[in-house]
């Protein structure tokens, strides 16, 4: 039998573990979605389409929240989440159209 130290030792290390893996996808999940929004920025570029759209974006903060919701995650931080996403996008976007 392991003393209760022992235990709680190998389980935080398992979360931990847990929490390195979530962080490469959460990383290489940015990477791909970055490099969508970058081809849109270019698309919008070339067609001269302003590089926000504020339809859009609330669309997509409403849907982040139901997300949230079903994740039993903070909706509140989920928003607050894509918002930033969404204001380093427009960000690339006006860049590309300088």
């Amino acid at each position: 039998m392991t003393d209760p130290v022992t235990r709680a030792a190998t389980l935080l290390k398992g979360h931990r573990e847990s929490i390195d893996r979530l962080d490469a996808i959460l990383v290489y999940t940015l990477g791909e979605r970055f490099k969508h929004t970058q081809a849109v920025g270019k698309l919008k570029a070339e067609h001269d389409l302003p590089p926000s759209d504020p339809t859009r974006e609330a669309q997509q903060i409403a849907r982040l929240e139901d997300l949230a919701k079903q994740a039993d995650l903070d909706p509140d931080f989920a928003k607050a989440f894509l918002s930033f996403i969404i204001q380093e996008v427009i960000h690339h976007h006006e860049k590309q159209q300088k």
